[in-house]
């Protein structure tokens, strides 16, 4: 399967490899590798990783604080990564009053 990074998991990426390379480069950089190796294996097995809690998508561990968020799209033969984001992070967001 296709692997497609939406543009906002991307701006995700980067915010939170910058936030910790402020405060260690080596698990910065480590993080990130996690991050693409995790990735790499949707494409290959894209239901490995349990449902989302949004619906229609799915979320894979990629360290016990941060988590891929994506969609598997069958028709199409990609894999979608839609968020990258911290587990205390609130998730889904929640519908403005």
């Amino acid at each position: 399967m296709r692997l497609i990074w939406r543009p906002e998991a991307r701006q995700d990426v980067r915010s939170i490899f910058a936030y910790i390379s402020e405060r260690d480069a080596n698990a910065a950089y480590g993080l990130l590798e996690r991050i693409e190796a995790c990735a790499e294996r949707l494409s290959e097995h894209p239901f490995m990783y349990r449902s989302g809690r949004s619906e229609s998508t799915r979320e894979a561990v990629v360290h016990p604080n941060y988590i891929i968020v994506y969609r598997v799209d069958a028709d199409a033969d990609a894999v979608e990564i839609l968020n990258v984001m911290h587990t205390r992070r609130e998730y889904p967001p929640t519908e403005p009053e």
